[in-house]
C-alpha cells in the first residue's frame, strides 16, 4: 500500500473518532437555547458546522435515548411538521448543569486563546 493510501485511512479513521466524540457536545449545544426535534437537531449541527459534521438521524435517536435515561433531557410532545407528533427535547435541570461544568471545565479551556495559537504554531511548522 502506498503511503498516500495509508495516510488516508489513517485519516479517515481518526476523522470518524473525532466526530463520534464531538455528537454530544452539538446535541448538547444544540438544546441551549430552545426545544428541538431530531431532525431539528440534525440540521442544526450542519448549519453550525458549515457541513463539516453531521449525523443520522439513528445515531442522534440512540444518544438522545440515552440522555434520557441519564435524566440529561426533558422531551415534550408536539406536532410535526408533517404526519404525527414528535418528541421535542430539552435540557433538564441535571443536563444544564452536566454542561454547564463540562463547558466551563473542559470546552473553554481547550479552546483558549493559546492552544488556538499552538494549533496555528503547528500548522506552520508541519506545511
Amino acid at each position: 500500500m502506498n503511503d498516500q493510501i495509508y495516510l488516508n485511512k489513517l485519516l479517515e479513521s481518526w476523522e470518524l473518532t473525532h466526530k463520534k466524540g464531538q455528537m454530544s457536545q452539538w446535541i448538547f449545544l444544540s438544546l441551549c437555547d430552545q426545544a428541538r426535534c431530531p431532525e431539528e437537531i440534525g440540521q442544526f449541527i450542519v448549519e453550525q458546522t458549515e457541513g463539516k459534521l453531521s449525523y443520522d438521524e439513528q445515531s442522534i435517536y440512540r444518544a438522545l435515548r440515552k440522555f434520557d435515561d441519564l435524566e440529561l433531557l426533558d422531551f415534550e410532545m408536539r406536532d410535526g411538521n408533517r404526519g404525527p407528533q414528535r418528541k421535542y427535547y430539552s435540557l433538564s435541570m441535571n443536563g444544564k448543569k452536566l454542561f454547564y461544568t463540562f463547558l466551563e471545565n473542559l470546552l473553554l479551556p481547550l479552546y483558549s486563546d493559546n492552544y488556538l495559537k499552538l494549533l496555528q504554531d503547528a500548522i506552520k511548522q508541519i506545511q
